[in-house]
């Protein structure tokens, strides 16, 4: 065995309902503009030939009921609501219902943003990394099994911000369903357990300031909560 020049980190685990083991988080792969009415608030469309994704670092990740500080080089950090799932079996070049026996559970998940860098990368056709990807984004609740929480269908999600109502939708308007999006991802990926799917966001997303307080959630899961200090 190879030696390291220091302790590796070891990967986050995210609670599972029910076990008293955790899904040891392996990678954040997140899809853009599955919902119409959230792609059309952002100025852009539906890409209704494929979907397509970005990625979070694992180490992005924070559980919810954290408190985290507002995130450094932004002055407009947003909250996006969103359904995650689980991986929990290898998964490659599969058809959707073959895609859909490898999820393992389903959960809450926040993808923080700094929107500001967003656009500005997507103004000069550049990468999103800096807009998505940095510590504290990925907030993730408890999974719950995907045998306890059913079909995905027409469950509600929704989001507040110090209890106002800013995103209210259901998953049954998601563009790309759990099934496709799982199959499509394994034929770029072999998936494998630990992989967690963030399915996009309704509209109704917006910035938040230090003391907010978001709290959200969908049918038949832990709800997700985060509280936003003042940046370090």
């Amino acid at each position: 065995m190879t030696q390291t020049l220091f302790p590796p980190p070891e990967l986050p685990v995210v609670p599972v309902k029910g076990e008293t083991a955790g899904f040891p988080l392996r990678r954040i792969f997140c899809v853009g503009r599955n919902y119409a009415a959230h792609a059309a608030e952002m100025g852009a469309q539906v890409e209704r030939e494929a979907p397509f994704y970005f990625t979070k670092s694992a180490f992005a990740y924070v559980a919810s009921g954290e408190t985290v500080p507002y995130a450094p080089g932004t002055g407009d950090l947003h909250y996006e609501m969103e359904l995650a799932i689980a991986i929990g079996a290898p998964v490659f070049r599969a058809t959707p219902a073959e895609a859909e026996q490898a999820i393992y559970g389903y959960c809450c998940a926040l993808d923080m943003t700094r929107r500001d860098l967003q656009a500005q990368f997507k103004d000069k056709r550049l990468s999103w990394d800096l807009g998505k990807d940095f510590e504290n984004s990925a907030v993730v609740a408890p999974i719950t099994k995907a045998g306890d929480f059913g079909a995905v269908a027409g469950q509600r999600i929704h989001l507040e911000v110090d209890g106002a109502s800013r995103q209210d939708s259901h998953l049954s308007d998601m563009v790309w369903k759990v099934g496709e999006l799982v199959s499509h991802l394994s034929h770029y990926y072999h998936l494998a357990p630990g992989d967690l799917i963030l399915t996009g966001t309704p509209s109704g997303v917006g910035p938040v300031v230090a003391g907010n307080v978001l709290t959200g959630g969908i049918d038949g899961l832990d709800p997700i909560e985060l509280t936003i200090a003042p940046a370090e």
